[in-house]
């Protein structure tokens, strides 16, 4: 059933741009009033193309709306994964262990080098 609606989207939305092409680009579009004149004329061939136009955009929407709909109920999950409940966040720092520190280096008696009294 998804893959059938993909595909009808698929046809809706190229056909969408192909009458979105087709329209004149002098402005009004939707906005024009219709005319009584008949599909042959230039008006009723830009009302033709307008009304398709607007019909094929909500076919459109509905089938995004649709489409959405049948991915969410698809994809949707039951189960809770609890694996990560009881690991350690990532943000507190581990415990490390506890280093020794170094030895102070024992001193030498040299006999070139006064020691300072």
């Amino acid at each position: 059933m998804l893959t059938f609606l993909l595909v009808v989207h698929l046809l809706v939305t190229i056909a969408l741009v192909a009458f979105i092409l087709m329209q004149r680009s002098e402005g009004g579009g939707l906005t024009s009033s219709g005319s009584p004149t008949g599909l042959m004329s230039a008006r009723g061939a830009a009302d033709f193309l307008t009304r398709t136009t607007a019909i094929l955009a909500t076919i459109f929407v509905c089938l995004s709306i649709a489409l959405a709909a049948l991915a969410t109920m698809r994809n949707s999950s039951t189960k809770i994964d609890t694996s990560l409940a009881h690991s350690t966040p990532a943000s507190t720092p581990a415990t490390a262990p506890a280093v020794p520190a170094p030895a102070a280096p024992a001193p030498t008696n040299n006999s070139s080098v006064p020691l300072a009294q």
